[in-house]
């Protein structure tokens, strides 16, 4: 039954600043009520309206708060997780879900023992580019797909004082930050590889954590490749996707990071929305004519995200990001981590559990 769903808010780092507070205040339905920051007092600036406390507890005492936002370092997601679930909330946790493939099948059954949503904030399955990638592959414009490539490329020579991410911490690097985004965009589009190659480097001087990598997920007649860098300054295509009839090539121009970032409405008649010059390139045949020119770009809708949540607590609706799916990104993880260990490709095993988008294309 629809009402309104008070939400507790643990981390204000930029993924509680920046990505979750605000979809989720402009989520008809949810209620920012309390948001755990244990040091400084921005979140209270930022939202005066909402309770600003130092310790999660207050969080899980709270028996008017109805659904916890987990988004602190990789390292505590599980057990941060498991506490809010054990105390009877819903729980959404931010990107990668756990460290382990075998802690998020634990909170997947503590979530299902307790009758309680669970959901990933992946939020990168509504980018504009992998949404019009999605529908691109969906409707067969390039014939039989053969390749795919995607890239999530930076240029930061210089570390990050500080910077959890950076240190030689369980569930830091690279693969674990970018890399989730990347693998559960393919297992979207795929479904689970047969196997799973990886290579992870670290490429900046003195750091500490992985800070580049190259996946190849395997499948029986597409090529999968998956990178990212942190020194690379002139950036290819973000997606590059060949055909039996074509390819498709897509820079990374994604507008609703910069626009939440610049605090502009959600509902904002351009939301999402890419420039023409910023639409990505067809090079293909349609119904026997030659076509070559460029496709306009699907726009992004995070706000998506987090109006299922809501529906699914409220009104029962199928999750579009399953806690399954995550389990199995974090799978992939596991796998690229001891195939770059061991310099072979490795036969790729996932948990019994775990499902699929149904309206995945392939």
């Amino acid at each position: 039954m629809e009402g309104i769903i008070n939400v507790g808010l643990i981390g204000f780092g930029t993924a509680g600043r920046v990505f979750h507070a605000p979809l989720i205040s402009a989520t008809p339905g949810f209620r920012l009520t309390k948001i755990v920051q244990r040091r400084g007092d921005d979140a209270a600036r930022a939202y005066p309206t909402a309770q600003t406390v130092r310790d999660a507890s207050d969080l899980f005492d709270d028996q008017a708060i109805g659904l916890v936002v987990i988004a602190t370092p990789n390292a505590s997601h599980f057990a941060v997780a498991e506490q809010a679930l054990l105390a009877g909330k819903h729980v959404v946790v931010d990107k990668p879900f756990t460290v382990t493939s075998g802690d998020a099948q634990r909170l997947i059954d503590v979530a299902r023992a307790r009758g309680r949503m669970l959901s990933v904030f992946q939020n990168r399955r509504w980018d504009a580019d992998f949404l019009t990638v999605q529908r691109i592959v969906k409707t067969g414009l390039l014939g039989r797909l053969v390749g795919y490539e995607a890239h999530f490329d930076r240029f930061r020579p210089q570390l990050r004082q500080d910077a959890w991410r950076e240190r030689d911490t369980p569930g830091a690097g690279i693969l674990y930050d970018l890399g989730s985004h990347l693998i559960d965009q393919a297992l979207c589009l795929f479904g689970r590889p047969s196997r799973v190659y990886g290579e992870l480097r670290r490429q900046r001087e003195s750091v500490q954590a992985d800070d580049y990598f190259e996946v190849g997920l395997g499948y029986d007649e597409v090529k999968v490749t998956l990178t990212a860098g942190m020194l690379v300054r002139e950036p290819g295509p973000q997606f590059i996707l060949h055909g039996t009839r074509g390819s498709f090539l897509k820079q990374r121009h994604e507008p609703q990071e910069t626009a939440l970032k610049n605090a502009v409405p959600l509902d904002s008649p351009d939301w999402g929305r890419e420039t023409p010059e910023q639409w990505g390139i067809m090079n293909t045949d349609l119904d026997g004519l030659h076509v070559r020119g460029t496709i306009e770009t699907i726009p992004g809708c995070y706000p998506r995200y987090y109006r299922n949540v809501y529906d699914a607590i409220a009104n029962g609706a199928e999750l579009t990001v399953k806690p399954e799916q995550a389990c199995d990104v974090i799978r992939v993880i596991e796998l690229v981590i001891a195939s770059s260990a061991q310099r072979c490709a490795l036969a790729a095993d996932f948990p019994m559990t775990s499902s699929r988008n149904p309206d995945s294309p392939v």
